[in-house]
């Protein structure tokens, strides 16, 4: 098993680079396709302006978009078009309340989503929308990559967080290639439940299932020692020196199918390594 569709969403320049290098060097250890959709964002929100200047308003903005695609898809075939790998790129313009539908339709035949980090300074509107509809509407696992991080092929030390969810669950089968090839994967427990079914043997069956891949695997169980899962995360994953953290992504929300709740949201803030998530 591999990732042979290998996609990453572009919607601004500045952010390009990252993800656009994480893709060549999975698509070349992997011996995967390299996608690039650049996309020229509308931020406008039709209809709430006057009738005269509705048609002006949105020639503007759509003649704006188009040029931003344009610059990125520039950017993307120059770094692809050197690259050696099997690629692909293009470029489209969506307006940002409809973003979500173009990501999720792409995402849902890629095998990874790489994408930088959606919060931090000189980060438009339109950057956490993306990972969310890769990760809800589309169903893939995302990577997502802190700023100015050197491409990572293979990740020696993974931190795998574990809290008996089907969210946790489901990104860790989803991460089993890097996990395979990694050196150690460390399960990692924070304040287990004292009633349920792993109380006596906090994360045993997954280190089970994950040694019958031929992982090598860990446990560590911690305590709650700071305010927020993410910081004891993040601490630990700076004691073990891990190259990489899998976790499961949660959201909620009523009016669309999900949005990055607070936890994963603090994790993508703060998180030094690159952050494997999926839902």
């Amino acid at each position: 098993m591999a990732y042979k569709s290998l996609l990453t969403v572009l919607t601004d320049v500045q952010l390009a680079e990252a993800p656009l290098n994480q893709l060549v060097a999975m698509a070349g250890s992997q011996d995967a396709h390299a996608e690039a959709l650049c996309l020229g964002v509308d931020r406008t929100q039709t209809g709430y302006y006057y009738a005269g200047a509705s048609a002006m308003v949105l020639q503007e903005t759509l003649t704006r978009a188009t040029a931003e695609a344009d610059e990125i898809l520039a950017y993307a075939n120059g770094l692809l078009g050197k690259s050696g790998v099997r690629w692909s790129a293009e470029s489209g313009v969506a307006q940002i309340a409809d973003l979500g539908r173009h990501v999720a339709h792409r995402a849902r035949f890629s095998d990874l989503v790489i994408m930088p980090r959606p919060y931090g300074k000189n980060r438009g509107s339109e950057v956490e929308p993306v990972v969310e509809a890769a990760l809800f509407e589309g169903h893939a696992p995302v990577l997502v990559l802190p700023d100015d991080h050197p491409p990572l092929t293979r990740p020696r030390t993974i931190l795998a967080a574990w809290n008996e969810s089907v969210e946790a669950l489901n990104a860790i089968r989803r991460a089993l290639p890097f996990l395979r090839a990694a050196d150690l994967v460390h399960v990692v427990v924070i304040d287990p439940p004292t009633h349920g079914p792993e109380r006596s043997d906090p994360g045993g069956l997954l280190s089970q299932m994950l040694a019958r891949h031929g992982i090598n695997c860990e446990i560590d169980v911690l305590s709650k020692t700071m305010t927020r899962v993410s910081d004891v995360l993040n601490r630990h994953a700076t004691d073990i020196e891990a190259d990489m953290m899998v976790m499961g992504a949660y959201g909620h929300s009523r009016f669309r199918e999900a949005i990055l709740g607070g936890a994963t949201r603090n994790m993508l803030e703060t998180s030094a390594v690159p952050v494997f998530m999926a839902h």
